[in-house]
């Protein structure tokens, strides 16, 4: 595999389980696959710009890997694996930016302990994942690093906030990858280029010894990937949890198109009604309903979570609200306006909603949805002006996700049918039903061939 995988695949497109087959049989070795993704990273992220900071110790690490692979000695269920990491995740020997120039100058002396799960399981850290300042929105770009772009057609954004770990990982410029996911930031992006992603439920993922959360534990971290098999081997070094395989049943889906009167883009809906019929051929039985949940207050405060949350951090680090964009000082400053009894009123919302979401999975196996409402825009703009000839704002393109981080539960994002860009589809589940999803996820996606480039950019 020193070139390429069988049927003339070149080895970057390989998904991670693929990679860890070959190093088991020696037909490729871990410092083989760095050379190759390093190769590409010189290539190719000038023009996407990924990567926010490199680790320069992946050679000499990839060389030790290959040395245990080749002594039966491997060190973990991930060893030798090229990994991008979010640039908000705190990661020992390179700076946890967070799009912010002066903790862009800082450089980490440990690990948080998703991160530390993973280097204990042998991964190797490529580098940094370029996210947008503070991580609170849904595109990426920042003033220390600038502007990612999308693999699939460079005038594009990829999304956010883990713009640059979908950009790296669906570009081939990693295996895979890890985000942060507070609001649909794992989903939405993962959507947008051809990947699957897991948003798991809110304590599945032990957090520690990183950096303070501003959407509070709403924020979790999960695993980006080629494949719905990588998210189950990922998910279990992240979660520590060896769950047994998920059983194959009639699932009873609720699917919901649209949110009451907020649009949709027609490619995302013609998406989502051939995934509908994938999963009725499959035998599940799909029921095409309007959102039971009353969501409309808790969406109309819901930003309120991270205003207060940046305005507190902001005031706690001088250095950093120095170094801040300005519109993050006045999202700050619209925070630092709101009363205890307004944080009260979203958490009463938020606790409301995951009541009756309990209730509804008492109905229902899973719920589907779209996992963007808009196609992507231009790369530096933070969201669409409109969706299907309607004005909308700043998270119109995002209503399908943040409630299911209210209600905290898991979801994982997969490929849809599409004849032109990526679409992403989500399967919601009840809390603990992560391996079932990811299992019911690689079905919903059968037949989709990664990596799905548009434009060349990846070529090589």
């Amino acid at each position: 595999m020193a070139a390429q995988q069988s049927g003339g695949m070149n080895m970057w497109q390989a998904d991670v389980t693929a990679l860890l087959a070959a190093f088991a049989d020696g037909s490729t070795t871990p410092l083989q696959a760095m050379e190759t993704t390093l190769h590409r990273i010189d290539t190719i992220n000038p023009a996407l710009n990924a990567f926010t900071a490199r680790n320069d110790h992946a050679l000499s690490e990839a060389a030790a890997a290959t040395t245990r692979w080749q002594a039966g000695t491997p060190a973990g269920l991930l060893d030798g694996i090229p990994l991008i990491i979010k640039d908000n995740l705190v990661t020992k020997g390179m700076p946890a930016a967070w799009g912010n120039a002066y903790l862009a100058s800082q450089i980490a002396q440990h690990d948080e302990a998703p991160v530390a799960r993973l280097r204990d399981a042998g991964a190797i850290f490529l580098g940094k994942g370029n996210t947008p300042e503070f991580a609170i929105e849904g595109y990426t770009d920042n003033l220390t690093f600038g502007v990612t772009r999308n693999p699939f057609d460079p005038a594009l954004t990829p999304g956010g906030s883990s713009g640059g770990v979908v950009a790296a990982v669906a570009a081939g410029l990693a295996f895979a990858g890890i985000g942060t996911d507070g609001g649909g930031s794992i989903r939405r992006p993962a959507g947008y280029t051809g990947l699957f992603g897991l948003k798991p439920g809110i304590g599945r993922v032990r957090r520690s010894g990183g950096l303070p959360q501003v959407l509070l534990d709403f924020e979790v971290v999960g695993p980006i990937a080629r494949s719905a098999r990588d998210l189950a081997l990922i998910d279990r070094v992240l979660s520590g949890n060896a769950d047994p395989p998920a059983t194959w049943d009639r699932l009873k889906i609720l699917a919901i198109e649209t949110l009451a009167d907020a649009p949709c883009d027609p490619t995302i809906r013609a998406a989502f009604a051939a995934t509908c019929d994938r999963l009725s051929e499959l035998g599940h039985h799909v029921a095409q309903k309007p959102m039971p949940l009353e969501l409309d207050q808790l969406n109309a405060l819901w930003t309120d979570i991270g205003a207060i949350g940046l305005a507190a951090y902001l005031n706690d680090h001088p250095n950093v609200r120095e170094s801040a964009n300005p519109k993050y000082l006045k999202i700050a400053e619209t925070g630092a306006g709101k009363s205890a009894a307004d944080l009260y009123r979203v958490l009463d919302l938020v606790f409301k909603l995951r009541n009756d979401s309990a209730s509804l999975f008492q109905q229902y196996d899973a719920i589907l949805m779209p996992t963007a409402a808009a196609n992507p825009w231009p790369a530096a703009e933070p969201f669409p002006a409109s969706i299907a000839g309607q004005s909308v704002g700043p998270r119109g393109h995002a209503i399908y996700t943040g409630w299911i981080n209210a209600a905290g539960l898991p979801a994982v994002a997969f490929p849809a049918p599409s004849d032109g860009l990526p679409i992403g589809m989500q399967l919601v589940g009840p809390m603990g039903s992560e391996p079932a999803l990811i299992a019911w996820s690689e079905s919903c996606a059968k037949g989709f061939t990664w990596p799905k480039i548009a434009g060349g950019i990846t070529d090589g």
